[in-house]
């Protein structure tokens, strides 16, 4: 069923991109209870399998149910486009109990016999504690399943809101919308998300819209935070095929042998824009060295660069692009 929400001029105007840390970080361990049904994080699942088995995740999950409400404190829209985790989960602990308690109760109703329940009983009877357990399973769960991978997650949110904003001030709103996903349309001031579990309908009031992409999302849209949380659209970040395949595996011989190995894996990672720290950690390589190769692809007239918020990214030319794809025929 669709999910409605009414914008205004003033919603407009307010509408603003950003990412979350926090977000992902819920996101990844609903990923883990249900792993078949993520194709593209396959080899995410499998690396991490041994660390997650350490977790214990089961007080989450009981509050992840596949339909109904899930509790909007857990992963609060960002106030800002680059909050840290820890900005975030500060956040999140600052919240009143009393607003926890009424998230939770709705969260409860929701899952057949879990309000009559002695721990459903008892998350409400203490929503201080229980806030201060789940903040500390969130936290433990970033440590753990996204923190050692965030500078590439993170590359890959910032290039997405990079192609986006432009895409925005090319083709405007309502058809930058259709872009995002499939599920979401534009009608008379009314953004729609088709294939929704139940139904939802919010006037936002001249709040604005947060448009936020994610990884661990894919392939769904999600929204539907309630008063006193600014509304929020999560789509699904481009270029989720590549996130977790090596550059380095699809380089192809013939170019590393006219660019040298390193600078050809520079070249072919750079299937999405990304910045130096990204790319070094992504190829195992000291950002000193990537710097260095980045500046002579660029002279090169491979590569160009534009800053965006706190950092430099760097995306192919069209000459850089059909170099990579060319090349991309070889076999080695």
């Amino acid at each position: 069923m669709p999910f409605h929400l009414h914008l205004d001029e003033n919603d407009l105007l307010r509408c603003r991109f950003a990412l979350s840390p926090l977000w992902e970080t819920q996101a990844a361990v609903r990923t883990l209870r249900h792993p078949g049904r993520h194709d593209y994080h396959q080899p995410w699942l499998r690396r991490i399998q041994d660390a997650a088995a350490g977790l214990d995740l089961g007080p989450l999950w009981s509050l992840m149910p596949e339909g109904g409400h899930n509790p909007d404190f857990l992963c609060p829209p960002p106030l800002g486009p680059y909050a840290s985790f820890e900005e975030e989960i500060a956040g999140v602990r600052a919240i009143d109990p009393g607003l926890i308690r009424e998230d939770l109760a709705l969260t409860l109703a929701d899952q057949p016999g879990a309000l009559e329940s002695p721990a459903g009983q008892a998350l409400l009877a203490d929503p201080a504690r229980a806030l201060h357990e789940l903040a500390a399973l969130l936290e433990q769960a970033w440590r753990t399943l996204v923190e050692p991978d965030w500078p590439r997650l993170r590359a890959l949110l910032e290039a997405d809101i990079a192609y986006h904003s432009r895409r925005l001030a090319e083709v405007g709103f309502a058809r930058l919308l259709g872009e995002l996903s499939p599920q979401l349309r534009w009608t008379d001031s009314t953004l729609t998300l088709v294939g929704m579990r139940g139904r939802h309908s919010r006037v936002l009031g001249g709040q604005g819209l947060v448009l936020m992409p994610s990884v661990f999302a894919w392939p769904d849209v999600v929204s539907g935070y309630e008063p006193p949380w600014l509304p929020a659209v999560i789509y699904p970040a481009r270029g989720i095929g590549g996130l977790w395949t090596e550059p380095a595996d699809r380089t192809p011989q013939t170019l590393a042998r006219l660019l040298g190995r390193a600078r050809a894996d520079v070249l072919c990672a750079l299937d999405e824009p990304a910045g130096t720290s990204a790319l070094a950690h992504r190829l195992g390589l000291a950002p000193s060295s990537v710097s260095a190769h980045l500046s002579v692809l660029r002279a090169a007239g491979l590569l160009t660069s534009r800053r965006y918020g706190h950092q430099v990214l760097y995306e192919r030319t069209p000459l850089g692009i059909a170099l990579a794809v060319a090349s991309g025929a070889d076999t080695g």
